[in-house]
This record gives structure tokens, C-alpha cells and sequence, in this order.
């Protein structure tokens, strides 16, 4: 069996005060270099980012990410006290790929590339600093951070059609006459159109963001992941279906004008909390663990024998810190070209 990896002599009474465990502090150190040149040569992109979460109402919940990421860096803790990080320079690869994406996505105008590559940068320097062995320890959160990165856009137009189709289905099958043009849905009441705002794409993306955090934090099983992770995709689609046929009841018997205001009212603010809860409640029986419990432990990963080796031919963080930031300044050159 592999020797145990080296730990502090006081890791446990550091974790437990909250204090840095001394072989942390330079790898931590280094991977905030490293976060700082990466951050620097693509703010463009993390400008742009930032905007969207700030102001557009669809990427909203993103704000959240970084907190959710680190709390969920919080609940291992103890178990990150007990390992010593050591740098896995192959994961410079990784950082590479990364910043090559933002270069490609920058000089090609596709923003979502360039987003990207940006926050993959960033990920793939834990790799690189850190290690595998902390990389492991951290992957959910470490996975959870990539929805910093804004989509859904692309979505859209067959969300509209889905929507639609759901809609008039559901309005038929109340005995309202109705006809349908592609998303254009004509009634008595008036013309609906299911705008790209009536798409219920900002739904869609913050239950999956939700259900990937549920499903690596409650469940054990990849089979209850994959059921909830799916709930998490059909229900809001078929839930932003009915709220579109809502709105076209409604409005046979209080006018398009008043039905329209209502239903952005009671979307926004209590049918998508009614939809969460609903979920939430029915997945909650068959919760296997608590959010603490999530992921491997520190001792399953000290039998893997091959983590051991890769750590050996390991440098030191700042060697991988100076690797970093020199592939940085090669990215910004070749931006400003």
C-alpha cells in the first residue's frame, strides 16, 4: 500500500481554529499569483461576465456561484488539513487549453468561448498549483465554478417552440379556440407571443445549476443523480408551458393587458419558488447523505497508488505560479496582435 501522505504536525488543531496549515500557505499563495496573471490578461472577458450577472436577470443566480463553490471548499476542510498540496505540471496542459479558448474566442467574436476558456483557465490552475490529490478533494466545487460561465442564449429559439406547442396544447385541452403560427398563438382574448423572455430559459438554468449542487451533495447513487438531474431539465420546460397557458386562460376573462402583468408578477416572484419547494419536498425522502459527506476523503485517496507517483515528479507551487503567469503574458501578446 502507498505511505500516507504527508501531513501538517498541527493540521488538526489549525483546521479546527480556522488557522492556515503552515504547507498551505505557499501553494496558496502561488495559486493566487497564478489566479491574478490568468484574471488580468482575460478581464476583458470577466468584465463582461460580471455584467451579465450583475444586470441581466437570466444569469442573475450566478452571483451565487462563487459562494455556493465556496462553501462547499468549507465542508472539506478538515479533510484538505490533512493533505499537503504538491503541484501536478502536466495541468499546465490544461491551463494552456484554457487560455488558448479565450484567444480563439476573443479573435473570433464568439463570447461564449471566450468565457470559457477565461474561467477554464482559472479551474485548471488548481490543477496545476495545488495538485491532483486537492483537485480530486475539490472537484465538485471546482466543477460547480464552471457555470460562471454565462449560457443559454443558444437555448432560446427551441425553448420558444417548446413552450408554444405546450401552450396551445394545454389551451385546446380547455376548450379555448385557438390557433397556432410558430410561436405566435391567436385567441379570442388576442395574439400571445412567446417572446424570448416567455422562453423560460432563466428557469431552465437556474434548476440545473440547483440540481447539479442537490445531486453531488444529497444523493450517492449515480442513478438518483441522473433521475433528479433530469427532473431538474423537463419539469421547468413543461412548468413554463403551463405558466404560458396560465396567462392565455387568464386573459379570456380579464383581457390580454391585465393576464400579462399578472403572470410576470407570479412568475417571477412565486411560481418558480412554488416549483423549487415542489421539487425540493419530493426529492427529500430519498436523500442518501448531507452535504458534508459529499465526495472522496482524504484516506481513499492515499490508496491510490498512482497519485502517489504523479505527486513525485511534482515541482514546487511557484514553479508552477512562474509557468502560469509566463503562458499569461504569452495569451495578452498574442491578443494585442
Amino acid at each position: 500500500m502507498p505511505p500516507e501522505p504527508a501531513a501538517m504536525p498541527d493540521a488538526a488543531a489549525n483546521a479546527s481554529l480556522g488557522r492556515i496549515p503552515d504547507a498551505w500557505r505557499a501553494p496558496l499563495l502561488a495559486l493566487g499569483a497564478a489566479w491574478l496573471a490568468l484574471i488580468a490578461v482575460t478581464s476583458p472577458s470577466w468584465g463582461e461576465m460580471l455584467h451579465q450577472w450583475w444586470n441581466i436577470d437570466t444569469y442573475n443566480h450566478l452571483l451565487l456561484v462563487p459562494f455556493i463553490a465556496g462553501w462547499l471548499v468549507a465542508l472539506k476542510e478538515d479533510e484538505l488539513a490533512q493533505l499537503a498540496p504538491k503541484p501536478f505540471l502536466p495541468g499546465l496542459v490544461l491551463v494552456a487549453a484554457g487560455l488558448g479558448m479565450w484567444w480563439a474566442g476573443r479573435v473570433l467574436g464568439f463570447n461564449l468561448i471566450a468565457h470559457a476558456g477565461a474561467v477554464g483557465a482559472v479551474l485548471a490552475a488548481v490543477i496545476a498549483v495545488l495538485g491532483l490529490r486537492v483537485s480530486l478533494l475539490l472537484a465538485l466545487p471546482i466543477g460547480f465554478a464552471g457555470f460562471l460561465v454565462p449560457f443559454g442564449d443558444e437555448i432560446i429559439p427551441p425553448l420558444q417552440f417548446i413552450t408554444a406547442d405546450i401552450a396551445i396544447a394545454l389551451t385546446h385541452a380547455s376548450g379555448i379556440p385557438a390557433e397556432i403560427d410558430g410561436i405566435y398563438i391567436d385567441t379570442p382574448a388576442g395574439l400571445f407571443i412567446v417572446a424570448e423572455a416567455c422562453s423560460g430559459v432563466k428557469f431552465l438554468i437556474a434548476m440545473v445549476t440547483l440540481g447539479v449542487l442537490v445531486s453531488f451533495t444529497r444523493f450517492a447513487s449515480w442513478g438518483k443523480r441522473a433521475a433528479f438531474l433530469a427532473a431538474c431539465i423537463i419539469v421547468p420546460i413543461l412548468a413554463n408551458g403551463v405558466r404560458a397557458w396560465a396567462t392565455i386562460f387568464v386573459a379570456q376573462y380579464v383581457g390580454a393587458e391585465k393576464a400579462t402583468g399578472f403572470d410576470h408578477i407570479i412568475y417571477g416572484w412565486v411560481f418558480f419558488a412554488i416549483v423549487v419547494a415542489a421539487m425540493l419536498a419530493g426529492a427529500w425522502r430519498f436523500f442518501e447523505r448531507e452535504p458534508e459527506d459529499y465526495g472522496w476523503r482524504a484516506g481513499q485517496l492515499a490508496q491510490w497508488g498512482w497519485l502517489t507517483r504523479a505527486e513525485d515528479r511534482s515541482a514546487a507551487p511557484t514553479t508552477a505560479a512562474f509557468a502560469i503567469a509566463a503562458m499569461a503574458a504569452i495569451a495578452a501578446l498574442a491578443a494585442m496582435l
